[in-house]
């Protein structure tokens, strides 16, 4: 067992911000042999978490440390007219924010500005302030674009951000406006402009109307950069792609069906089962899941490929798909559409009766889908209520199926994954994209037999692929960091729970605790803080097991219509088990690491781009009902303030701590709350409250609530927050021989208290 843990590496990084990458880590803390397998493992898991960022191909930093050497991006000015930027890493910003305080040794007469990056010594004038000497200005290379809400004048115009991030204005002249409209939502460039003063900017593309009620998802593609519309040249290559022809077993007289969202129009997978006629696995059952065999369309080196792997997988919004393949593959040639021959990567598993698998193979094959069903319909039928679709299956496809999940069930229950089961959101829209209404989204039996046998199929993907010495990408989910286990380890007894910090990390720990809290007022809250203890799954190279669902190795297999991990797994197959010429290449071999990155960062993107997009939708749906009173329960809690989630609709709002009454509001990190300074009175997180939609914002897809509930009572089990010291030492302003000015920059920059104005 390795010795090194991820506090020791963090305290390296910020003792020795110089010594960055794997090398010297390693060395520094003394790292040999297999240790050095662990220490890369802390690093990813590190990464994936926010804690430490990549500052180069093989080097880090601690988030909370800049290096003292760093190149600074500033994107803001202060209210003193100081540049305010953060370091620049391998995968964007990060870190706390810089203040750009001295020149040091740039040219005479070279300025900087909003959007601009240096090169910069980096400082510390006390516990909350970081501040900036710049060394040299880098030029500019790429263009840096913002979306943003154009308002014309007769000088041509300003652009407001669409980012709740960006509190700047941008003006562009008549002459680089490309005729925009006020109402136009833009894309613009950022033109050099001077240090202090406004930042000029220049149309480069009219994204659409903000009075289209469809405006939420195209802001979010274009914020987020998801690509949407596919060039000529990759439509036409789509419509004229065969399959690659090789051997395949005929599996057209097995009724496979695919179970699908109603509205699906990509169908990936489809499953049959039936029991085992073996006489030695008496109560078992044999499974078959089949999956659309997009390596046979996508070869590898082609332009098609190259698309595919740019997009990542698809992204999902709740009037459009930003599909990963030309719709001619997703929802036609690929698609496992009812009643037509299709090309097929399926995989045989038997399980015995106690739900052990015990075998599988992999069939590259022909089906051809017996039946479309929605999970409604399968659903229903399964509950004695049939339509004239599922009735004919009912006996012969569908109890079979459910009685083989019960079956594979028993294994699930004895593996113990961790069993999150929060509600899904779900924006509904009429045909122009207006907002009908938002409702949490059904979850049926039949949902969870599709995901058990998808996440079977997975495992025998990976299972057979280790088997075989191949290379290939894992899913994989580490374990829960010590510092979100100590968090919520701080939080559980606030609430009466209890968590031992020091026992071991397990799927079923946190099943025990979900069943503590199941059917009583925290149920929800619980949940919720589980789920933000967890890590975010990724893609790797190397096998870190998933701790979600308590597997030793995972891989995606069951949707390369909509991912290209599945995809590169299906050609890591097709070369393992020789099933044919289309297999993983050697380029694709050595460059697995680069792909698993750039997948996860995709998948990231999407996830946000979606999010981004159902938060704007119902902050559209919400701007209607400004002054209307809501009930809902803090999710979250900040210095600056509260975010309450709204019980009916899974808005989110803000409450600044400002506005919550004339008492001073301490923020008490470890239990989650504020606290007046006073009487101690106390909001928490996951208090259930009232309040009041103030302001409803869809340029930012923001709402702004006032709170009409009073504070809990004092705690006299908890001890009182102390106010944070404000800072006493200031780094010097602007260029030398200037004159200091007071500041309470300090006390804004940490934030430990808040009150109104007075």
């Amino acid at each position: 067992m390795s010795n090194i843990t991820e506090k020791a590496v963090l305290e390296f990084l910020e003792r020795n911000p110089d010594k960055s990458n794997k090398r010297e880590i390693a060395r520094g803390l003394g790292v040999q042999g297999s240790d050095r397998v662990a220490l890369r493992q802390i690093l990813k898991k590190l990464e994936t978490e926010g804690t430490i960022a990549r500052t180069g191909k093989r080097q880090f930093s601690s988030v909370d440390a800049p290096p003292p050497t760093s190149i600074i991006k500033f994107e803001k000015l202060d209210e003193h007219g100081d540049l305010v930027g953060r370091c620049v890493g391998r995968d964007g910003l990060y870190g706390p924010e810089i203040t750009c305080v001295a020149t040091g040794g740039r040219k005479k007469g070279e300025s900087l500005g909003i959007g601009d990056k240096a090169l910069c010594k980096v400082g510390k004038a006390n516990d909350s302030l970081w501040y900036a000497k710049v060394i040299k200005k880098i030029e500019n290379t790429t263009t840096s674009t913002v979306i943003g809400l154009f308002e014309a004048n007769k000088h041509g115009g300003r652009v407001k951000p669409t980012s709740r991030k960006d509190k700047n204005e941008y003006l562009v002249e008549k002459i680089l406006s490309k005729d925009a409209e006020t109402g136009d939502i833009v894309r613009i460039s950022l033109k050099k402009s001077k240090p202090y003063g406004p930042q000029m900017a220049e149309v480069v593309e009219i994204v659409g109307r903000m009075e289209n009620p469809k405006s939420a998802s195209l802001i979010a593609l274009h914020t987020h950069d998801v690509p949407d519309e596919f060039p000529v040249e990759i439509i036409a290559e789509a419509e004229n792609a065969t399959a690659q022809k090789t051997a395949r077993e005929d599996l057209t007289d097995i009724p496979l069906i695919t179970i699908d969202p109603a509205d699906a129009r990509d169908h990936d997978d489809a499953v049959f089962a039936r029991p085992d006629e073996d006489e030695g696995n008496n109560g078992g059952w044999i499974v078959y899941v089949a999956i659309a065999d997009v390596a046979a369309y996508v070869q590898h080196g082609t332009a098609l490929d190259d698309e595919a792997y740019k997009r990542g997988n698809s992204t999902y919004f709740p009037d459009r798909v930003a599909p990963m393949l030309p719709e001619a593959l997703s929802a036609e040639q690929c698609s496992l559409k009812e009643n037509e021959l299709r090309e097929t990567f399926a995989v045989e598993m038997r399980f015995s009766a106690n739900g052990n698998k015990i075998g599988h193979r992999f069939i590259r094959g022909t089906m051809r889908s017996a039946a479309k069903l929605s999970y409604e319909q399968a659903q229903a039928a399964i509950d004695g209520k049939p339509d004239d679709k599922a009735g004919p299956l009912l006996e012969t496809v569908l109890k079979p199926l459910w009685a083989a999940y019960e079956c594979v069930g028993k294994a699930r229950t004895r593996r113990q994954p961790l069993e999150l089961d929060l509600p899904e959101r779900r924006v509904t829209l009429d045909k122009d994209g207006t907002v009908l209404g938002v409702f949490t989204k059904d979850r049926f039996d039949a949902h969870k037999l599709i995901e058990e046998f998808m996440i079977q199929a997975n495992v025998c993907a990976a299972e057979s692929l280790e088997k075989a010495n191949s290379p290939l990408i894992y899913r994989v989910h580490d374990e829960p960091s010590d510092e979100k286990i100590l968090a919520l380890g701080f939080f559980l007894p606030t609430i009466g729970m209890k968590w031992a910090r020091g026992a071991k990390k397990t799927a079923e720990r946190f099943n025990d605790l979900l069943a503590q809290a199941r059917r009583t007022e925290h149920e929800h809250l619980v949940s919720e803080m589980v789920l933000r203890s967890q890590s975010q799954a990724r893609y790797a190279p190397e096998n870190f097991g998933h701790f979600g669902l308590n597997l030793a190795k995972y891989a995606h297999f069951t949707s390369p219509i909509r991912r290209y991990s599945d995809l590169i797994v299906h050609r890591a197959l097709i070369r393992a088990l020789s099933l044919g010429p289309d297999g993983l290449s050697d380029v694709e071999s050595k460059r697995l690491e680069e792909i698993a990155e750039h997948l996860t960062t995709t998948e990231r993107r999407s996830m946000a781009a979606e999010r981004d997009a159902t938060d704007r939708y119902l902050v559209a749906f919400m701007s209607e009902k400004v002054g209307a009173e809501f009930q809902g329960r803090i999710a979250g809690v900040t210095k600056a303030g509260m975010f309450v989630k709204l019980d009916d609709s899974g808005a989110d709002g803000f409450i600044p701590a400002a506005r919550l009454s004339d008492e001073y509001w301490l923020y008490d990190e470890h239990n989650a709350a504020l606290v007046a300074e006073g009487s101690e009175k106390r909001y928490e997180m996951g208090m259930p409250v009232l309040v009041k939609l103030e302001e409803a914002t869809p340029l930012t897809g923001g709402l702004l609530f006032e709170m009409l509930s009073e504070p809990r009572e004092a705690r006299e089990d908890l001890v009182k927050p102390k106010r944070e010291r404000r800072g006493r030492n200031h780094p010097p302003r602007g260029n030398k021989g200037s004159k200091k000015r007071p500041s309470n920059r300090s006390a804004r920059s940490n934030g430990s208290r808040s009150g109104k104005k007075k």
